[in-house]
């Protein structure tokens, strides 16, 4: 039996049929350059499963009667949820400054704001939109029907989300004015205000599962950054057109700053501010402008 030290290698069959596993389940591409990574952060796994192979752990995870668990462990071993409040802060500036000031002005007759978080990890970017808005509507909150969705795949990343106690690596890029308004310190930890925790619910969804997403309905903005880097071409063509129909008419979509979209959909044009890497639908910019 191998120790936990040894690394259990991986075939190119073996990874073929595992990376085809992740990408059918979650749209995850890991092209072949990227087999020791599969490699690596499973070998430890079918340890303690006490299995000798690839194949083995193949055929646990695809008829085993734990399969669905154990795609959930699988997954949340092969995937890095690097995140962290208040993260690109430039970013979440022009989200503040720029985009929601419009939005408040649009929704001023419903008071009514939706905002979608998704692939949002263990929650600090729904949590740091909240703080955002809870400091921009101050006295007004009360007045407003604030909804902010977090999803994400990953059942572990929720539960971390749903608790709101965070590490100081969480919040390492969180503005002192923002942490000691928002948070207690508890030891080497620091928990979140319920008044920011109350703001935000979170349900695991899957990015392929464009039916679950339109039982919610429209949302004014959308968040998903980070994660189309993740996925071929075909996968973030789907999820594009996804956010597409679920974004209303004058909403804003966000996406990370190394990702781009433009080659993927005719719906959307980039909005032209530094920093931003935000996009509205063609038809309302051409509405604003009267082109």
């Amino acid at each position: 039996m191998s120790s936990v030290s040894t690394r259990i290698t991986m075939t190119p069959q073996q990874f073929a049929k595992m990376s085809k596993i992740i990408y059918d389940r979650s749209g995850i591409h890991f092209p072949e350059n990227k087999k020791y990574v599969i490699e690596s952060r499973l070998s430890h796994r079918l340890v303690e499963l006490e299995m000798d192979n690839f194949d083995q752990y193949i055929t646990y995870l695809t008829m085993g009667p734990y399969q669905m668990d154990e795609f959930q462990e699988m997954f949340n071993r092969v995937t890095i949820n690097e995140t962290s409040f208040f993260r690109n802060e430039a970013q979440l500036d022009v989200f503040e400054k720029a985009i929601l000031p419009e939005l408040l002005k649009a929704r001023s007759g419903t008071k009514r704001l939706r905002i979608w978080s998704a692939a949002c990890s263990s929650g600090e970017e729904p949590f740091t939109l909240a703080m955002l808005i809870h400091r921009s509507l101050g006295v007004r909150l009360s007045d407003w029907h604030i909804e902010i969705l977090g999803t994400d795949i990953s059942e572990k990343a929720l539960s971390v989300a749903q608790q709101g106690i965070y590490s100081n690596y969480a919040i390492r890029s969180t503005p002192k004015l923002m942490l000691d308004r928002y948070f207690k310190a508890d030891g080497h930890t620091h928990v979140l205000s319920d008044d920011i925790r109350t703001m935000v619910s979170f349900e695991r969804h899957n990015l392929k599962d464009t039916i679950a997403a339109s039982r919610h309905g429209t949302w004014d903005v959308i968040f998903c950054r980070n994660v189309l880097i993740y996925f071929d071409d075909p996968m973030k063509k789907n999820v594009v057109s996804m956010f597409e129909k679920q974004l209303a008419h004058d909403g804003t979509l966000f996406i990370g700053h190394s990702e781009r979209i433009s080659s993927l959909t005719n719906d959307f044009t980039q909005l032209e501010i530094p920093q931003g890497f935000c996009y509205q639908k063609c038809e309302f910019i051409e509405s604003k402008t009267g082109s």
